[in-house]
């Protein structure tokens, strides 16, 4: 969790900040076609390179690819700070995307250290430390950026530095007990991805759905807040915070206690419920308070993930969960691509 945590603050730092490293080298209208470029880019190596990290880690150990990952992010961020032509920028974004597999790591090790009625809780607590990262990582670097546009990037190599060390020195992966280490290595270099996944076709299409609706208030609760209640920058941000806090808790308290009770099909209905009545308020308020109390829908929402990873997780041996997380990295990627796309289209003409 705590790597989770600070890989994900890592991330978040260099957000509110690359569009000013960017005007360093374009004009200011060109800014907006590379920030997006550079961000999309990212995404397209995670989408193309995370299930073959997750394969590799079934293969050589949760614990060298994690380096690799966090290796690649040190080197990303050291490059961005040290940057002084464009070019630079985007290596690094490539680099860090291709190496990128923190997050399928720290999946796949969940799935090896808990039984499966516990994962939707600690899928849940995952997902809350990625989004407390994402939280603060911006806090901290809109303040460091306000020093230089440079500085963020420090912090956030600094912090993947003192991750690896972490990991290098006291991560210890969980001992998988359902298989013998022969038979494991046997079974992940034997099974291809077809065999794996042909049998959760339709989880990862769930899984891909709840993911994409994710992006809905990621690409358009800016534009719309700012179109539909005239909203500054501080409101924004206050209910983006406030949405980040909520969505956190739920995933890190309420999935895991609904968990003991419920099944995690009962988990997953009840946040596409929530998700999809709080988009229909959305779209009938008329005043800006109204949108606090969505919220809370609308973050209750984020129930449905967690429940849905630990399904999918089931459905795979600890041999193949590296190459499992993988591949709902590369899907989480790909909505990362697609939704913003679609929804910002989406909204452009719902104005015209």
């Amino acid at each position: 969790l705590v790597i989770t945590l600070l890989d994900a603050m890592g991330i978040g730092l260099i957000m509110p900040v690359l569009p000013s490293l960017l005007r360093e080298y374009l004009p200011e209208a060109d800014v907006a076609n590379h920030y997006g470029i550079l961000l999309a880019l990212y995404a397209v190596m995670q989408v193309c390179f995370a299930p073959l990290l997750g394969r590799w880690s079934d293969k050589l150990g949760r614990r060298p690819v994690l380096l690799l990952s966090l290796a690649g992010a040190a080197f990303d961020y050291t490059l961005l700070a040290l940057s002084n032509v464009l070019w630079m920028l985007y290596l690094g974004r490539i680099i860090s995307g291709i190496t990128g597999a923190t997050g399928a790591v720290a999946a796949s090790v969940v799935a090896d250290s808990t039984a499966v009625s516990e994962r939707t809780a600690w899928f849940g607590r995952l997902g809350a430390a990625f989004g407390a990262g994402l939280i603060a990582g911006p806090a901290i670097g809109g303040l460091a950026g306000d020093i230089s546009p440079h500085l963020p990037f420090v912090i956030a190599a600094i912090l993947n530095a003192c991750t690896f060390l972490m990991v290098f020195f006291i991560f210890k992966p969980a001992v998988q007990t359902e298989e013998k280490p022969a038979e494991q290595k046997q079974e992940s270099a034997g099974i291809s991805f077809i065999t794996l996944l042909k049998p959760l076709a339709l989880l990862l299409f769930v899984f891909f759905t709840a993911q994409l609706i994710g992006q809905i208030p990621a690409t358009v609760w800016v534009l719309f807040t700012e179109s539909r209640f005239a909203w500054d920058s501080a409101a924004v941000g206050f209910s983006l915070a406030g949405l980040g806090a909520m969505h956190a808790l739920f995933q890190a308290v309420v999935a895991g206690a609904l968990a003991k009770r419920l099944s995690e099909k009962t988990i997953i209905f009840a946040g596409f419920i929530a998700d999809a009545t709080a988009f229909l308020l959305m779209s009938a308020i008329t005043s800006g308070w109204m949108v606090y109390p969505v919220l809370i829908l609308l973050a209750g929402g984020g129930i449905a993930l967690p429940a849905l990873q630990g399904i999918i997780s089931a459905g795979a041996s600890a041999a193949n969960q590296g190459k499992l997380q993988g591949v709902l990295v590369s899907l989480t990627n790909l909505t990362g691509v697609a939704g913003p796309l679609l929804f910002a289209f989406i909204f452009s003409q719902t104005q015209q």
